[in-house]
Formats: structure tokens, sequence, C-alpha cells
């Protein structure tokens, strides 16, 4: 297949063993040629040797019964005698052939060409189908369903090797079903720009005069059905037209011809009670009409229930746009009866009325004197029933001759009545015109108002139900494919969208690669069944999750290689889907008949392959279109949700990885913590846990504004920096206050905020002391904690709020209060509890109900609170902290006041050195003897009193002293001329960590050392 503005290769067998024929013999010979010959050829060349044909075979199937005067035959003629006479005297030889590839025309530029050709290219009726001919230009026009170009060699057939082809299918432009084929065939050496220009030309030609032929059996079937049912009694002065857009808002005209539509396809008369937005309802009536050429059809009449009886017959709009009619009437007793359910409005009585809206000659008489009933037929005046009628269904009297394109020539215009003009009679109470005799004296009583809505075959009616349908279930396509962001889930729209509307059942087969969120290196190989879904289950289809490999001729690997869809109208006569794994294959075609296999591609890659099946009708050219549309749209949905899931991949690892990993060792909380990510984007929640000088524990959540990779990188500098802050020993309200300093300069810092504040953080920070059982606490614009007591009460501690996160310049206050052990302190996100479908107060009594049960461990409560609290699909991140406080047991902690006296430091240091001895800690004795001793005496040179002196016996042993001063020590290095300075030096080299924390009023020096130091 060439495309368009692609340059043909070179055709014929080349000189120097390359080019098409030697790729030919190779494929033949069964050597591999995946480059060098078109994909179209190549696909073509697979599927005739798994048919089994010969390239060596000269004779063709041979049709006697093939229809020499059908209407491709007979829209094609005058278009063949143009090209004829266009190619005179070359050597370009014409065809036109069926829809099966059988030739049913024949010409030639030359007419000496017929003596030198074999019958096969002369004759009419072989047939040139891929099937049996191979590769050649009919045959592959109808497999590729669109233009190709067949050169030398690329011909599968010997016979064919030194001529070349263009050839273009001839499709019905009301149906959009391929009729037949053209085909130009010449010599290697003829190729001309021109012959494509000129093939479709006349392929459009050819359309149009089968378009032409509908038009002429529409106008047929409309002039019998005006002829035997249209007319009324008396004088014709006319068809009233336009009736319905007097009557009716365009709105409810194409509600009225949508069923109508309905009605058409469905070959049968009948009627159809519709009901109108306003409450007003409209019965539409069709019955049959066949004209004398035995052109059948359906004519559609609207009954206007409740509207004055007798209006004259209507016919809509766009049947005055056919050239050439010529309105004719016929008395009322030539209408064929019809039908109506009992008590229908119909079936009241009421005046006759002549169709131009009058009464009758005296102004409202309607009984048979004043029908004119006597007046002589002239050639404006209704024939009698008893005229006979031409073949085509017009009356003899009025005949309409056709000209040889099959038009109608231009007539006199029909006289236009005015349909609001009513029968004259005397006004009613209600002011209604009353007729002017009573209706039982007439026994052919008028329809009640009736108007043509429409009128065609069923076929074509059929045709217009089904375009209709195809923009519904596209229109439906784009509300319901693509409403997430889930690959998986959008792949799974696409196939309910298709079922039942235009496939039974749908596959849809991505790369494993896809599914991850990543564009695949090589989507052929790692295909993976994703969705299977159909008007009933039980298929033997390939189950999703296993992996598919789809053989070189198979429809789904074509079409994944041209990038288009490929259409097996039946899978039974498609060689290469048989072949591709014949046992099964034969099983699923006891169930399925067609197959369209469409690519996904989107953006120029590859996403994967959906297959559309049909169980019983075939699927044809509106079909694949409407399949290629809809993959097309559902492909551009899942490169987003491919994306999107790649993009969202990274920045859940990169916040995954900025959380912490695992929890640090220490005795003053039990832990458990939860994140869970927004189903829609990532966030920048996080929380940690800090181990503090003192035994002391810090708790920490926080939630930056945002969602995305600027937002999860904020939150790791944000959380990095909070440690280190909170490392540093500073109390909550000044953490929250040096954080929100930095959130302020990274704002300002931003290249695309301009310090416009587009950064924002909000955050809660508590400090548990487990030798008081107290907590400190602050938050910045952070929801309140929750404090689950060790009876079961669960209360929200009254913490001032706080601005949050990068406003700047507003003071953070901490509130301190008791934690007995057992209590449980819970911390979270907003994600927990706001939702735009939930109202906050609800959520905390929700949470406060799930957190009540103090029996439960941290684990526990967290699941719970997940299960029970979060909602469904989260629109925000939740992070979930939930501490159970532990008490450090009085019997581990010794402490000793004294006064500024270097005297009491032996005392101290005798007394502590006792306390460890009495726990087993005499290893460690001789480090903590050293530390006190440097510790307890720099106190007392260079701080103030009161002079506190503290052990705490743990996983470490920690030892504290503390004074009132504010000044403190700074480890430097002695020089060794120096008396003092070595103190801290030898505190770092024995301890295993130290520093300095500052109270209220004054400071502690603490250095934690292990339980093996000796």
């Amino acid at each position: 297949m060439v495309r368009s503005g692609e340059e043909p290769r070179p055709a014929g067998r080349a000189t120097d063993g390359t080019g098409p024929a030697s790729l030919r013999e190779l494929f033949l010979q069964g050597e591999p040629v995946e480059t060098g010959v078109r994909t179209s050829i190549l696909n073509s060349w697979r599927r005739s040797r798994s048919l089994g044909l010969s390239p060596d075979t000269s004779d063709l199937p041979y049709r006697e019964d093939f229809d020499p005067g059908g209407r491709i035959v007979r829209a094609a003629l005058p278009v063949l005698d143009r090209l004829q006479a266009m190619f005179a005297g070359s050597q370009v030889n014409i065809s036109v052939a069926d829809a099966n590839g059988t030739v049913l025309l024949r010409r030639f530029g030359d007419p000496a060409m017929t003596r030198s050709l074999p019958a096969i290219q002369v004759v009419p009726g072989f047939v040139f189908a891929e099937q049996v001919a191979g590769t050649n230009g009919i045959g592959l026009a109808l497999a590729e369903r669109q233009l190709i170009r067949v050169y030398g060699a690329e011909h599968f057939a010997e016979r064919s090797q030194q001529s070349a082809c263009v050839a273009l299918p001839v499709r019905d432009p009301l149906s959009g079903r391929i009729e037949g084929v053209l085909c130009l065939g010449y010599p290697r050496g003829f190729e001309r720009p021109a012959l494509g220009v000129a093939i479709r030309r006349a392929a459009e030609g050819i359309e149009r005069r089968l378009l032409g032929q509908s038009s002429a059996r529409e106008r047929a079937l409309l002039r019998t059905y005006l002829a035997t049912g249209a007319g009324t009694a008396g004088p014709h002065r006319g068809v009233a037209l336009d009736a319905l857009a007097n009557e009716f808002h365009p709105r409810d005209q194409a509600i009225l011809r949508e069923k109508a539509a309905e009605l058409i396809s469905g070959a049968q008369s009948g009627a159809a009670e519709v009901t109108l937005p306003d409450g007003r309802r409209v019965t539409l009536v069709g019955r049959p009409v066949t004209s004398g050429s035995g052109v059948q059809g359906i004519a559609i009449e609207a009954v206007l229930s409740g509207s004055p009886a007798g209006e004259p017959l209507a016919i809509p709009h766009q049947m005055d746009e056919l050239p050439g009619l010529t309105a004719v009437a016929v008395p009322l007793s030539a209408r064929p009866a019809l039908t109506l359910p009992s008590g229908h409005v119909a079936a009241s009585a009421g005046p006759v009325v002549t169709p131009d809206g009058d009464g009758g000659a005296d102004g409202g008489r309607t009984d048979s004197s004043a029908a004119g009933a006597s007046k002589p037929a002239t050639a404006d005046s209704a024939p009698s029933a008893s005229q006979p009628a031409t073949a085509d269904g017009t009356v003899a009297n009025a005949p309409e001759p056709v000209t040889a394109d099959g038009t109608v020539p231009s007539g006199p215009e029909p006289v236009m009545a005015d349909s609001r003009r009513r029968t004259a009679g005397p006004a009613t109470a209600d002011g209604a015109r009353a007729p002017s005799e009573p209706a039982g004296e007439h026994p052919e009583a008028a329809f009640p108002a009736r108007g043509l809505v429409m009128l065609g075959e069923p076929q074509v009616g059929a045709y217009a139900l089904a375009a209709r349908r195809r923009l519904e279930l596209l229109s439906e396509a784009s509300n319901r494919i693509g409403t997430t962001l889930d690959v998986r889930r959008t792949a799974e729209e696409l196939a309910e969208t298709a079922v039942p509307g235009l496939a039974d059942f749908v596959t849809i087969d991505l790369p494993d690669a896809v599914l991850r969120g990543e564009a695949s290196a090589d989507p052929l190989a790692d295909l993976r069944r994703t969705v299977v879904h159909g008007i009933r289950e039980g298929l033997p289809f390939t189950p999703p999750g296993e992996r598919i490999d789809f053989g070189p001729t198979t429809p789904q690997l074509r079409c994944l290689s041209r990038g288009e869809a490929v259409l097996e109208p039946d899978l039974k006569a498609a060689a290469g889907w048989l072949a591709q794994d014949p046992e099964h294959t034969e099983r699923l075609l006891a169930h399925v008949h067609s197959l369209i296999a469409v690519p996904l591609v989107a953006r120029g890659v590859v996403l994967g392959v959906a297959g559309f099946y049909r169980a019983g009708s075939s699927f044809g050219d509106d079909d694949r279109s409407l399949a290629q549309e809809l993959a097309s749209r559902a492909a551009l949905s899942i490169d987003n949700a491919r994306r999107y899931t790649h993009e969202r991949t990274m920045v859940l690892a990169l916040q995954r990885r900025l959380l912490p990993h695992g929890l640090p060792d220490q005795d003053a909380v039990e832990v458990a913590h939860r994140y869970l990510p927004a189903e829609s984007d990532v966030g920048g929640d996080w929380y940690d846990v800090i181990p503090l000088s003192g035994a002391r524990v810090g708790l920490l959540v926080g939630d930056v504004v945002g969602h995305g990779m600027l937002s999860a990188a904020t939150m790791g500098r944000l959380r990095t920096a909070a440690r280190s802050f909170a490392e540093l020993d500073f109390p909550p309200e000044e953490v929250l206050t040096h954080l929100d300093n930095l959130v302020g300069r990274l704002d300002r810092d931003d290249p695309d905020g301009k310090g416009a504040g587009v950064i924002g953080a909000t955050c809660l920070y508590a400090v548990y002391d487990p030798t008081v059982q107290r907590c400190l606490m602050a938050r910045a614009g952070h929801p309140p904690p929750a404090l689950v007591h060790p009876d079961g009460t669960v209360t929200y501690p009254d913490l001032p709020a706080g601005p949050p996160l990068g406003l700047g310049g507003l003071p953070f206050d901490a509130v301190e209060m008791d934690l007995p052990a057992g209590s449980q302190l819970v911390l979270y996100t907003d994600g927990l509890i706001e939702d735009r479908n939930r109202d906050v107060d609800l959520v905390l009594e929700q949470l406060r109900e799930a957190l009540a049960h103090p029996e439960r461990a941290p684990e526990e409560t967290c699941q719970a609170v997940l299960d029970t609290v979060a909602p469904a699909h989260p629109h925000d991140d939740i992070a979930l902290l939930v501490a159970r406080v532990h008490a450090l047991d009085p019997d581990r902690i010794a402490t000793w006041e004294l006064s500024a006296d270097p005297a009491l430091v032996g005392e101290v240091r005798a007394s502590a050195m006792r306390w460890l001895s009495d726990r087993g800690l005499d290893e460690t004795g001789f480090a903590a003897e050293l530390i006190l001793s440097e510790l307890i005496t720099n106190a007392i040179r260079h701080g103030a009193g009161p002079i506190r002196v503290r052990l705490l016996y743990r996983r470490t042993l920690i030892c504290e002293v503390s004074d009132a001063s504010n000044t403190a020590p700074h480890l430097r290095r002695a020089a060794s001329t120096d008396e003092g300075g070595r103190g801290l030096f030898l505190v770092a080299q024995l301890s295993q960590s130290w520093g300095t924390r500052y109270l209220p009023e004054g400071k502690v020096i603490w250095a934690e050392c292990g339980l093996d130091a000796a």
C-alpha cells in the first residue's frame, strides 16, 4: 500500500540481484524479508502462502452467474467510457470488479490489446480475490479496503510479473459498503503520477451515480405514495408542504424524525406514540409503499392527536428539494386502509378537506355535491382511481421523464397550500369552527391532522439509524472514556462503551510497561491480555493477565505494524488469524464471526491493540471507522493515564524515599504509622519520630500544600530541617518559628513563585518526656491531635492553631499537658478528616469512636482508623501517627542537688557510683565517674547555682548536670602548655553523644554513654 504522498518503490526484477524480485524469491524460499518490502505486500504474500497458493498457477475461477447489469455496472459504464477515451492508444486496461473480486467490466486504451492478452485479462467473470489469485490489485484493494498499488514482482503470481496496477474500492455513499473495485493495469514503465488522480476522480464519479440511483428509487417511492394515498376529494391544487415546520419546534421535528427512522429501519408497518417535551403526544404511523418498478419502502405519517380533523397531508421540507416533483392527488377511496388501535383519534369522524385547506367551492360544504367529484379531469386535477399508473408508479396523465443519469428534469413548481387554513363553519363556544354537516352523514371521514414525516427504503433507514447511533456512541465515549487516570480502568471503559453498541466482545492487550506507566521498547513482545468484556462470559478468549503472542499474519500484528485498523469481515476466511493458534481459534469460531483489530496509538507511542468481535453479522467499513475513532480517543486517555502513572510512580517513590524507613530505638513511646497517597496525585504529607536528649521523644506530622514533584521535594527539605531544629533541642514553638522562616525563604527563592506565596505547609510538633509524663506541643495551621486516655475517653486538646508555615511574622504558642502512661497520642494530616463530600464534625466523631479502644495496640489503631474514617477515594494524602506513651520507672532515675561548692563534688560522685553498682552497672561506672566529675566541676566554676545532677538508666546511661547559667561550654583542643580546657574533650571521648539543652532558666549539659563502656 502506498499512502498519500508516498513515492512508489522501483518495480520489476533487479539486475544486480536485489529489489522486489530478489526479495520475493527469498520469501518463497522461506527466508526472512522483513525489510525492503512494503508492509501491505509482505502481509499479502504471507496470507497467500498460508492459503497454500502457488505462484505458478495460471488458472483462476470463473463465474458464469455474475450480474452484467447490476448497480455497479450501470453506474460505472459512462465513467469507463470517459477513462477509455482518456487513455486511448495506451497500454492501459481498465476493469471493474464486484465486492467479491469478480471482474464485471473490461475496457482497453488500445483495443488491439485483446488479441495478445490471456483470457483471464480480457473476459469478464474471472475472480481476482486474494484468496484465489494471491497478491494483485483487485484482491489487495478489497483486503486493504483503500487505494493500493502493486508493481511487477510484488504480484504473488508469475503471470503478472511484467505489469503494474493501481486499484481503489468503490463504496455506496449511503451505506459506506464496498460495492466493487476500479482497477487500472499498465506496463511497469507506464507509471504516471496522474494515474492516482484519475482513478480517484473516476471512483468518485461512480459513487455519485450510485447515489443518483438511490435518489431515483426514493423519487419513485414518493410518486407512488402521493398517487395512492396523499390526495383528498375535490379539485387538486397541490400538496401542503412544511406543515411540520409550522406545527412543531425544530427540536420536536428532530425527535419525530429520529423515531421515524427507527420505524423505517424496522421494515414493517406499525404505529408508535411519541411524547414530546412539552407533553403533546404524536402518533407515527408507518405503512409499506411499493413503486411500479418494484422499489419497496415505508412511509411514516404523523397523526396529531387532539388537532382538528381533516388536515391536508404534508410533506416535510427535505422532500421539497427533490427536483421535478409534481404532486398528485387521488380520491379518498384510493387510500389503503390503516388498522389503528381502538379508540385512536384517527378513528373519529370529521369533515373532508381539500388539499388547499378550503372546505369546498361553497366555503365549507363537505357533501358530495360540493366536493367537485363531477368536475372533468384536467392537467391540474386529480386523476380518478381507475387511471392507469406507469411502470415507475406515477399516474399516466402526469408522467415524469427520467434522464440517462437518473435525475428528473425540472418541472412546474407545485402550488403551495396554506396549511394554517381550516374548514369554514360556525364558531362553537370555545371559538373553534364546527363542521357544516354532521359527521355521521359522511361514511368516508378523513383522518385527523396528518403529515408525511419521512419516506424511505428500510435498508437506507437502517443506515440512517446506524449513523445516528454511531454519533450517540461517540458522544457516550467522550463522557465515559477517561474518567480516571488509571490505565487498566481506562481500557475497561473502552470495552464497556463498545459493547453492545459496536461489538459483542472486546479484548484489549497492553504491554506490561504501559501498565506500569512506562513507554514500551518493544510493544509486540510484552503484550498482556488486560481486558476481556462481552455480552456474556465463558468464551474461550485468553483470560486477563496472561501473555499474548500474535503470529506474523494475524490481524492484530498487522494493525500494529501498519498503525491502522484491520477488518476481517469473515474470520473463517481469515487465513492469518486461523494460522495463529488453530486449536484455540477453531473453538472461538463457534462464538464469533467478524473482527476489527485496532492499534492503540497516541502521540506516536504504541500502547497496545484492541480487538472488536461480533458473533452474528459482519463488520463493515463504517464499523471499522467507528472502532478506529473509539480506539483513538481511548488511546489518548490511556496515554494520559500512562504518563500520569509514570509521574505519580516517580513522585510516590520520591515521597516514600523521603519518609522515615524505620523507627528509632527508644523506650518513651510505642509508635505505629501509615502513609496513604491520594488517589489522584501524591502530595507532601510527612511524619517523623525524633529521639531527643533526656529520654524524650519528638513526634512530628506535616503537610505541604499542593501535589506533585514540587510538593514531595519541598516536603523532603522541610522534614530534614525540622529534624535538625528538633535535634538542637529547641522547644516546639521555636522549631515552628524556624520552619516558618525556612518556608518563607524557599518561597522567595522559587524562580516561578516570584514571592507570591505559592509554597505553604502546616505542621504539628509534640515533645513527650517520660520522666515526668508530660507533653509539650504546638501547631502551625494543622488539625489538632486526638488524645486517647487509658479509660477510653477520647479528647481533642484545645491547642492554639497558629498560622500556617510561610506567612511569617506571627508567633506560635505551645501547650503542656499531662499524658498518663498508657495514653495514646494520635497525630494526622487533614486528608484523613477533610473531604468534599463529608462534614468535618461528623468525621471527627467517627474518629472518636474508632479510637475509643485503649486496649488496641498502635498498629491495630492505625488500621482501624483507615478502615472506618479514611475516605474510600482520598483526594489528599493521609499521614497518620499513633504513639502510646510509657513512663520511665522511678527506680531508673537518680537526682542530686548541690550548691556551688567544689568540696561536694566527691560526695555526689561517690553516691552516683553506689547507685550504679546497685543496678549492676559497675562496668559503666568508670566512664560515668569521669563524666560527672568534669560536668559538675564546669558547672561550679563557670555556671551559677543551684546545680542539679540526674542519672537516667534506660537503653543507655544518661548523665545530666544543670545550672542557672545560660552560658554554654564549647569543645576545643587545648595546647600542650594550657593548664585546662581538656574536660569536654574527655567527655566527648567517653560518651556516645553529648550536648546542651536550654531551659526557661538555665541550661542542661548532658552526655550519653553505652552500658558496656569501661
